[in-house]
């Protein structure tokens, strides 16, 4: 594939439900493919649908929306090498960007400015194996560490994985319950009386919105 080529499978603005930016307006560009199959997956339609769109397309899709916070979610965006070059691209341009990955990536060639969103996989989504641990050395204390906790278990293993790699204070650390599989409340208790270092994050685009509505 060329480098000015990115597959993607969806581009929508929205709410942010996610992330220490939850709340503001921002143009989501979803990319197509992802070689992780986590158990409670909510874009399982992101594998494989999608298609080709050059950079000069893209940057006209994205500018159609008054807004300045971009995000490039997935799928997996790292798993695309001209993922790389079109964030500096959104850089360049002025947008303040956004980028989620799966972890399984490297890090390494994502430009420093890119507010990076990792999600470390917990036991309970089958894929914790595949967690590059390399990557936290290219975090800093704006990015944010993604949780997805589906039952107690997940939480203590993401508590010894804090302790560790000694990252309270490396970065912010945000804990998110699997949707309609754990209880709200009580991962709230949870953070309250054993992790007051973490962030308790809902997906408010599942509230706002049905759960099942795309590009939302």
């Amino acid at each position: 594939m060329s480098q000015d080529i990115i597959k993607i499978n969806e581009i929508f603005y929205s709410i942010q439900g996610e992330s220490t930016h939850a709340g503001r307006p921002c143009i989501f560009i979803r990319t197509s493919g992802c070689k992780l199959r986590c158990s409670w997956c909510d874009t399982k339609y992101s594998y494989d649908e999608g298609e080709n769109y050059t950079f000069e397309k893209l940057l006209k899709e994205i500018k159609k929306f008054d807004c300045n916070l971009v995000e490039l979610t997935g799928g997996e965006p790292l798993e695309q090498n001209s993922s790389f070059l079109f964030l500096q691209i959104l850089l360049d341009r002025g947008y303040e960007v956004l980028l989620e990955t799966g972890g399984h990536c490297s890090l390494e060639k994502v430009p420093s400015k890119i507010q990076k969103i990792v999600d470390i996989k917990c036991p309970a989504s089958l894929m914790h194996k595949t967690v590059d641990w390399d990557n936290l050395a290219f975090l800093n204390s704006k990015d944010e560490l993604k949780f997805v906790i589906q039952d107690r278990n997940d939480f203590d293993w993401a508590i010894d994985i804090i302790k560790k790699y000694s990252l309270k204070g490396k970065c912010n650390l945000l804990f998110s319950p699997v949707f309609e599989v754990l209880k709200n409340e009580e991962l709230a208790k949870w953070i309250c009386d054993e992790a007051p270092f973490a962030r308790f994050q809902m997906q408010f685009h599942k509230i706002i919105w049905d759960s099942e509505i795309r590009g939302v």
